[in-house]
């Protein structure tokens, strides 16, 4: 990374544009009355994903940014699944018809920390309410170090057939120093529990920049991983927000590595898994070749979402539980963030949408430039903006951030097109960030974009 790029964007606070506008922006202003008509207005032909929270672990890793919370007794889980059962029950009835449904994700918090029962009641839950389509990718996100054989099989026995395992660094002195003890035998017990229950897709998540974390480490965690092969990969950047986030007060801010230590890092691994032969997919995600999502990214069909890039089509994302975030074509809902609150929307028989956010024709027009900044490092401005009825020419004199980056050449513009250089790759976000009208550069929201 040149010095100069690093000194001029390495420590601005951007979005990961997962959604745009960000989550930052939604409002009170959309409640659940709106969600519901949104709801009941859906095309008879729309299909959906779905998205489920388990906001709860055993045990808090500091790094985490996520709506989670500890919790040691079991009956609080329980309460919590019969809710977010009674929510897909009041949503769908809300849709009026069994939608179809072609992804299903699990995130938390730990989803697998539901009694394997509970969590084979929750996935005929959503049976009986959507038509969850035979091809259907189910993923889970998973602690190894509290997977259990019998959630294994309930697992199997519910269709679930994708599973993305926390890694996050096999070092123990970055793991001591993030609460996060988790040995490599354990992740490699479970990655053969999943396997031989026939759940073959399997993603690891690492993550650079953690506390005493260094290039040998982070290499050192790649080639163990590898040795487990894994179909795809996530490597995301640690993103210290302790003002958001009181329980990364836990890490000492000087044990983090500055912004150009971070790119090394990065480098580093995403160098190693080319190596490796998996396909390097937009900013953080990495494939097998063959792999659907390297095939969707070779195809240019690769999409964004609340996890990430994702291979999913769909333009409905319905959230399920305390802090979801559900995407319709008229906009973005979000759940009620604390468990109490969510719990007695629902169970009062209200939708439990706290906010969210309209989307305007520009919204959506800026939307589509970014998600194709993000997942093929560019994009053709006049045919976006011409499917939206706008001027390409407009756009870009709106986007003022964009001429320092073009001028440090960080950005081509051939004509209408756009395209990030090769060796600016790392500065994606920054190049999203001149097309996000929303943005407030003096709020400290989001992490370091380097």
């Amino acid at each position: 990374m040149r010095a100069d790029l690093a000194a001029s964007y390495g420590e601005e606070r951007l979005p990961r544009y997962t959604s745009y506008p960000t989550a930052p922006h939604f409002s009170p202003v959309i409640g659940a009355d709106t969600y519901a008509r949104w709801l009941s207005e859906l095309p008879a032909a729309a299909s959906a994903s779905l998205y489920l929270h388990v906001p709860f672990c055993r045990e808090m890793c500091w790094y985490c940014g996520c709506h989670t919370q500890i919790v040691r007794r079991d009956e609080l889980i329980a309460a919590y699944q019969r809710t977010l059962r009674s929510e897909i029950a009041q949503v769908a009835e809300t849709i009026g018809r069994r939608i179809k449904v072609e992804h299903i994700h699990f995130g938390g918090g730990t989803p697998t920390i539901m009694a394997p029962e509970a969590f084979a009641e929750l996935m005929a839950a959503m049976r009986q309410a959507f038509f969850v389509l035979p091809s259907a990718e189910i993923a889970v996100e998973i602690d190894p170090r509290t997977l259990t054989a019998d959630m294994v099989e309930a697992m199997r026995l519910s269709g679930v057939n994708r599973a993305s395992l926390g890694v996050q660094s096999f070092d123990p002195i970055v793991q001591r120093a993030i609460n996060r003890v988790q040995s490599f035998e354990q992740t490699a017990d479970v990655v053969d529990m999943l396997r031989r229950a026939g759940i073959a897709g399997i993603n690891f998540d690492l993550i650079y920049g953690l506390p005493h974390q260094t290039v040998a480490s982070c290499l050192e965690t790649v080639r163990r991983s590898l040795s487990l092969a894994p179909d795809r990969f996530s490597v995301f950047g640690y993103a210290h927000v302790p003002d958001f986030k009181k329980h990364q007060r836990m890490i000492s801010q000087g044990a983090l590595p500055d912004g150009l230590a971070r790119h090394d890092q990065a480098c580093a691994i995403a160098n190693a898994l080319k190596e490796a032969g998996y396909v390097q997919i937009g900013l953080d995600h990495f494939a097998r070749p063959g792999d659907s999502m390297a095939v969707a990214f070779e195809e240019r069909t690769l999409r964004r979402n609340f996890q990430g890039y994702t291979t999913d089509q769909g333009q409905v994302l319905l959230g399920f539980g305390a802090s979801a975030i559900g995407h319709l074509p008229q906009g973005y809902v979000q759940n009620e963030v604390q468990i109490g609150a969510y719990a007695q929307s629902v169970n009062a028989g209200r939708l439990a949408t706290a906010k969210g956010y309209g989307l305007t024709g520009d919204d959506r027009l800026r939307a589509d430039i970014i998600e194709r900044i993000m997942c093929e490092f560019g994009a053709d401005l006049g045919d976006i903006c011409a499917r939206h009825g706008a001027e390409a020419e407009t756009m870009l004199k709106s986007a003022s951030r964009l001429k320092p980056l073009i001028s440090d050449g960080v950005v081509r513009l051939d004509g209408d097109r756009l395209a990030v250089a090769t060796d600016s790759r790392f500065l994606v976000r920054s190049v999203a960030a001149a097309f996000d009208a929303h943005l407030d550069p003096g709020k400290q929201l989001h992490s370091r974009a380097v």
